[in-house]
């Protein structure tokens, strides 16, 4: 059975695997997002790299609808919100500021990444508050990278989990998945132009699958 989201109880507390790639919190009405890499596909235009544009815009619009669906209070982003340092500039950063414009009440907390460590801090005018890693809230400490954290269940990206589905002959689709442990939560990368590390299932790893607008347990 699949649907837009699906609840878990982790930590004592419900949090609910959303199909577009992030984690809500409805008891803080928090919306959590790993690996946003706004402006990496700008960053590679700079190196003269063929890539896709409008990805940032197009997380964006992503990221509104998400608002619009769930009533959040405070967002959060488990590391890597921008890619490089170009993406400070230009049109990434000013797609940034439009779209903080429309949402000048909400909280947003920023869990420092190894991408924001080399891009920088997102410039003061996007109000967004910045912490290192581990981060806590509640049950729960927020991470980028999956850190030890004793007496925590740790909420981390930094790995953009995929699961490989197998068919017959050499089909193949790499889905990007949630994969949730007794003592860590790997969220899926957020941004579009990100690709992803290929994951298995164990006795102690579930695997949820987030895809064409549904999530649902792969293994």
């Amino acid at each position: 059975m699949s649907a837009a989201h699906l609840a878990v109880d982790i930590a004592g507390e419900t949090l609910w695997l959303l199909a577009d790639k992030a984690l809500y919190w409805p008891a803080r009405q928090a919306l959590l997002i790993a690996d946003a890499h706004f402006g990496k596909a700008a960053t590679y235009r700079v190196l003269g790299q063929p890539v896709p544009q409008g990805t940032t815009a197009r997380n964006l619009q992503r990221l509104d609808q998400l608002l619009h669906d769930y009533p959040t209070g405070q967002l959060i982003f488990l590391g890597d919100f921008l890619h490089a340092r170009p993406a400070r500039s230009g049109s990434t950063l000013a797609a940034l500021q439009a779209w903080r414009s429309r949402h000048p009440d909400l909280q947003i907390l920023l869990v420092r990444g190894n991408h924001d460590r080399s891009a920088g801090d997102p410039p003061a005018e996007l109000g967004i508050e910045v912490v290192g890693e581990p981060w806590p809230m509640g049950p729960f400490a927020l991470c980028h990278e999956v850190l030890e954290c004793p007496g925590r269940h740790v909420l981390a990206g930094h790995l953009h989990p995929v699961f490989v589905l197998r068919g017959r002959g050499r089909d193949r689709l790499r889905m990007p998945c949630f994969s949730i442990e007794p003592a860590v939560t790997l969220l899926p990368a957020f941004g579009e132009f990100t690709g992803g590390m290929a994951i298995e299932a164990t006795i102690r790893r579930a695997i949820y699958g987030a895809l064409d607008g549904a999530v649902w347990r792969l293994a």
